[in-house]
């Protein structure tokens, strides 16, 4: 990133910090979590120890980070090295990333960059200008992608409120800046266990590695009574919904199964799981030393904030979530991908001088499809 785009930012991201210190969500108990953050074109600098709201806002005004970070986990010494820290328990944290959802609209807004002549093409697998393969791979969320997430916060929401007994009220659902969310857990029992349990648990609420046996199909003379009722709690209540569609059709799809034999009934099984399984990303939530973005910090992959939703159904990233200045700036944007932001839509451009307000010059030079003219 050339130095007068990096000043434009550090520009834009110093004022929304300083007007906007209000949507900082400090955690509870912060004394004991470990803070980190990176600047532009520099790596992470993280076991901070960080004890007041006004200590905080100091490590903004001073450094101008990029990106902030805190821990889930809770530690005696947060600011000593990680074998040091004395480890005491972790918030049950989940990440939803459109990326992960296998969608059909994904080639539709993803831009290629060539490593080696920076070339931006929409999605190819190699530059058309000097056939190199080392491309770097943009992504400009659309409707589509976001509504997709929030269909898999609310099975999963389902999933930790009725199969794990976690109230409403301890659940937190943030925009995570960019692709997806961020689903927190708070004051559950699960604050104490660690990352093998965690793995185990993330399994459970993606009907990972389950067997046909859970669902009544038996290798050898499989009974009939075994398989599940429609009012079943849990996994096996929503199989018998996504596969028997019907109580009426119950009884004739389970004779289909049992002829069918196991090794079918297993393929059905993967592809329910593939369908109702709630998509998390598992190594996120096994890690028990991860530090996540900040709630109230910008993403400096979209110029957008990490913030609360308190309606998903309502909410809407492009608008909620841009909070940066209408302010004109004048780039050289190149984006062959028309996005929407703040009910204004930009683009597509290539390679020409646009002035565009200052939310969506950030959004394009965070893509890496624009710089400062």
């Amino acid at each position: 990133m050339q130095e007068a785009d990096i000043q434009f930012l550090e520009e834009s991201f110093k004022k929304y910090y300083f007007n906007h210190f209000d949507l900082i969500t400090v955690p509870e108990r912060t004394s004991e979590r470990e803070f980190g953050f990176q600047k532009f074109n520099s790596g992470m600098t993280r076991h901070i120890s960080i004890k007041s709201d006004k200590e905080l806002h100091l490590m903004f005004m001073q450094n101008i980070p990029s990106d902030v970070y805190c821990s889930n986990a809770y530690y005696t010494f947060p600011n000593l090295p990680m074998n040091e820290k004395d480890w005491k328990e972790a918030d049950l944290i989940f990440d939803i990333d459109a990326k992960d959802l296998n969608l059909s609209c994904r080639g539709n807004h993803t831009v290629s960059i060539c490593n080696d002549c920076n070339e931006i093409s929409k999605a190819s697998t190699q530059c058309i200008n000097c056939n190199s393969t080392k491309l770097e791979k943009k992504s400009l969320p659309c409707k589509n992608c976001i509504d997709a997430s929030k269909t898999e916060v609310l099975k999963l929401t389902e999933v930790l409120i009725d199969d794990l007994a976690i109230t409403k009220e301890n659940i937190h659902v943030y925009f995570s800046g960019n692709e997806g969310f961020h689903v927190y857990v708070y004051n559950s029992q699960f604050q104490k266990i660690g990352s093998r349990e965690r793995s185990e648990l993330t399994d459970y609420i993606s009907l990972r590695g389950t067997i046909p046996e859970t669902f009544g199909m038996k290798k050898f003379k499989p009974n009939r009574a075994s398989f599940p009722d429609f009012d079943e709690k849990g996994w096996r209540g929503r199989f018998s919904k996504q596969v028997f569609g019907s109580k009426s059709k119950r009884s004739k799809i389970i004779t289909e199964l049992i002829t069918n034999g196991y090794s079918s009934f297993q393929k059905t099984l993967e592809d329910v799981s593939e369908s109702i399984g709630v998509k998390i990303d598992p190594n996120v939530t096994m890690d028990i030393h991860r530090i996540f973005r900040l709630p109230g910090s910008i993403n400096s992959k979209s110029g957008l904030a990490k913030i609360q939703c308190n309606n998903l159904s309502n909410f809407d990233p492009y608008i909620e979530a841009s909070f940066l200045s209408d302010d004109t700036v004048e780039i050289i944007a190149n984006s062959p991908i028309q996005f929407s932001l703040k009910n204004k839509k930009f683009g597509p451009y290539i390679n020409e001088k646009v002035a565009v307000p200052t939310f969506a010059a950030v959004y394009m030079i965070c893509k890496k499809l624009a710089r400062i003219a």
